[in-house]
């Protein structure tokens, strides 16, 4: 275990026995990742925000009951994820999805017109297939790590990756198809 790890399991269990500093401390070094992760599932500034800030009061009032400190930044993804379920359910009730903004992704190319183009796409993945996503592939996560954020079993978070990956080719290649005319003969 590195010394990093050891500093964090050190503060989890002074935070989990009541140690507000200790617990500022870990929710400072998480902020930014979580909201990061946040913003990419939910794809909108505010409720990516919200999504963390609750996630963290949802931590320190479960936090007593983390049996392995060691695990803390799994479980805390975790109780992020659960809000980012929350925020999305109300936000496919109130709000337009074309509304968002897009986020500029780093690719390999540099392409603005491919970046859009996946943009798109992800953005209409169902919100269990953009968190296998995240998760999988922005925070480099392995497959088992991803299960236990989750709660789910490897093959599933497998099969849900293989799922969300060929939906994202789907809608990819199904925006690349050139578009009837209306109309017919003009």
């Amino acid at each position: 275990m590195d010394t990093s790890a050891v500093a964090q399991a050190d503060l989890v269990r002074r935070a989990r026995s009541g140690d507000r500093d200790a617990f500022s401390r870990l929710a400072a070094g998480q902020i930014d990742r979580l909201y990061a992760t946040a913003y990419l599932v939910l794809r909108a500034s505010e409720p990516a925000r919200d999504a963390a800030q609750e996630a963290l009061i949802d931590a320190w009032r479960a936090l007593p009951g983390l049996r392995d400190p060691d695990r803390f930044g799994p479980w805390l993804h975790r109780l992020l994820l659960r809000r980012c379920g929350r925020h999305r359910r109300r936000a496919d009730r109130e709000f337009d999805l074309g509304a968002l903004p897009l986020l500029a992704i780093q690719d390999a190319t540099g392409e603005v017109a491919d970046r859009d183009e996946l943009e798109r796409g992800f953005r209409r993945l169902p919100t269990d297939q953009r968190m296998v996503l995240v998760l999988r592939f922005y925070l480099d996560m392995s497959v088992e790590d991803v299960a236990e954020v989750l709660g789910l079993a490897s093959g599933t978070v497998k099969s849900r990756t293989n799922r969300a990956l060929s939906g994202l080719r789907a809608l990819l290649e199904a925006d690349a198809r050139p578009m009837p005319l209306a109309g017919g003969n003009e």
